[in-house]
């Protein structure tokens, strides 16, 4: 089957070569379609996932209709030819989704490739709009174009960078990588609506493609050959954008001396062969692993249309828990228990001795967001928080979880009440990795689960726990959202900070972000239930 993936498409585009009907440009395309598109998914297909299994039902038939557009002359047949390679490149998108999903809004790396392939399905419905003489707005010859803008830009450069982010991925990776996935569609946006948005697009893509350039000879490969081979690759673009500037801003000045036949024969052959073809063959000397794999213990327990504290009907255990833990000295070394104040240690250990006063503060800007999650949370009764910043007891309860329905070790659930309505039910437990130990929490929702992975670190004799990759850059920290076998890691992080007063109360601040951006900060002030309290 391995001989069949790489023979075939060789083959084929060898038979459109000497035979094809077309123009020598189509080649162009056609080397992507037929042979570096099916080249490249050979490098990230998972052998026994459905897409591997799938995959000759569906790339064989397309490949075979785009050599038979080639070699016939305008058929009525073409049309439904580029509409089956339309179909294959829609089914690598839905790879390319079903790949997001297992890994969500982390490792930008794995998330580069997957957007590659979800590109992907843009170059299949420009193609198809090309072959079926749909109008776009444009020239036949630019909707071509951006067909293979996408097969190559979009596709095939984010794959590239995606490999050299499993090899080097430094602080900047991330700014480099983002850029050169924003650039697909600022150049759409610039060609139909705007030649400053069209300029200024390739600006970015020629920072972010002379930042792979130096990142990719920055990377230390296990062959020199391959390392060659990949620096070359990304080089043929440094050279072909600074056409692609002269080209722009001949658009914009109206001074074309440089034109499109002209891009066709250097930019177009340099693509192709220098970028494309040279980078796929180094990168497949030595394919890079992936370590975007979620290994911690995920709870088995979802919910149905609502949650509340009836879900601990069915899974509730035997055994009794006073506390969200048993005992603080399970997170040492990163914690000390016998320098951490007492009242941290003391709350964690014997929650259920404690009363909870909390004020919810919703940013401004997340209000109207705010206001409509609140309508479904209620009916749903999970993380229903007040939209009123006043402040309002929190009651609390620790509940055991039969830990065969749960999956995991020790669960216990905690529901907390506002006015005898649940506002949450969580169920907590820890798991270990490299030596530190994890706050493991899953929040059931409807037929899925919110989970949360805290790492815990010692300030002082003060406590902060945290979804931020604060000290281990390999830590399984995050948030996840689980459904089915996907997992997926959300673009939210959320941190607590819990200090002891001198008077033996606990503050604990609670601080969410989504995309970096902080949305929710809520105030605990927690008290034993044998203090004196206003």
């Amino acid at each position: 089957m391995n001989a069949l993936k790489t023979s075939l498409p060789i083959t084929l585009f060898l038979l459109v070569v000497f035979f094809g009907k077309g123009p020598w440009h189509v080649l162009l395309l056609t080397a992507a379609q037929i042979v570096y598109v099916p080249l490249t998914l050979k490098l990230i297909m998972t052998k026994g996932d459905w897409f591997s299994k799938f995959y000759p039902y569906i790339s064989i038939p397309a490949y075979l209709s785009i050599t038979l557009i080639q070699l016939t002359t305008n058929t009525e047949w073409d049309v439904l030819f580029a509409a089956i390679y339309l179909l294959f490149t829609f089914v690598v998108a839905l790879y390319g989704l079903d790949r997001f999903l297992m890994i969500g809004f982390t490792h930008i790396e794995e998330f580069s490739i997957n957007m590659a392939m979800m590109y992907l399905a843009m170059g299949g419905i420009w193609y198809f709009a090309y072959t079926a003489n749909i109008d776009t707005g444009f020239t036949p010859m630019l909707t071509w174009l951006t067909a293979i803008h996408f097969h190559y830009s979009a596709f095939l450069l984010p794959f590239f960078v995606g490999f050299l982010g499993r090899v080097y991925k430094p602080q900047s990776y991330s700014l480099i990588t983002s850029i050169i996935l924003l650039a697909p569609m600022i150049v759409a946006v610039g060609i139909t609506f705007s030649t400053v948005i069209e300029l200024l697009s390739v600006i970015a893509y020629m920072i972010g493609i002379y930042g792979v350039i130096h990142l990719s000879c920055q990377a230390a490969f296990l062959r020199t050959l391959q390392k060659w081979l990949v620096c070359l690759s990304f080089a043929a673009l440094g050279i072909t954008i600074l056409f692609s500037l002269l080209y722009a801003s001949g658009n914009l000045f109206g001074s074309h001396s440089i034109s499109i036949d002209f891009m066709l024969r250097f930019h177009g052959i340099v693509n192709a062969i220098g970028f494309a073809l040279t980078g796929i063959i180094g990168w497949s000397i030595s394919i890079p692993p992936t370590t975007a794999k979620w290994t911690f213990p995920i709870s088995k327990i979802t919910g149905k249309h609502v949650i509340g504290e009836n879900i601990l009907v069915e899974i509730g255990g035997n055994n009794h828990y006073q506390g969200l833990i048993d005992h603080m000295s399970l997170y040492e070394p990163d914690i000390d228990r016998q320098t951490l104040a007492p009242r941290i240690v003391d709350f964690y250990e014997n929650t259920n001795e404690y009363r909870l006063f909390t004020k919810v503060k919703w940013q401004a800007w997340f209000k109207p967001v705010a206001i409509i999650y609140r309508l479904i949370s209620r009916f749903v009764k999970q993380i229903d928080l007040p939209l009123s910043s006043r402040q309002i007891e929190m009651t609390g309860e620790i509940f055991a979880i039969n830990d065969d329905k749960d999956g995991r070790a020790n669960t216990r659930a905690w529901v907390r009440k506002i006015k005898g309505e649940v506002v949450f039910v969580a169920l907590y437990s820890t798991h270990e990795k490299d030596r530190r130990t994890y706050m493991n929490i899953s929040l059931p929702l409807p037929w899925s689960s919110m989970i949360g992975i805290l790492e815990l670190n010692q300030i002082g004799n003060e406590l902060q726990l945290s979804s931020k990759k604060v000290h281990t850059p390999n830590a399984d920290s995050g948030i996840y959202l689980a459904f089915k076998h996907w997992l997926v890691k959300l673009p939210i992080e959320e941190q607590f900070h819990v200090k002891e007063t001198t008077d033996g109360i606990l503050v604990a601040n609670h601080i969410m972000w989504i995309f970096s951006i902080p949305f929710l900060k809520i105030e605990y002030h927690i008290y034993h239930h044998e203090d004196v309290h206003q």
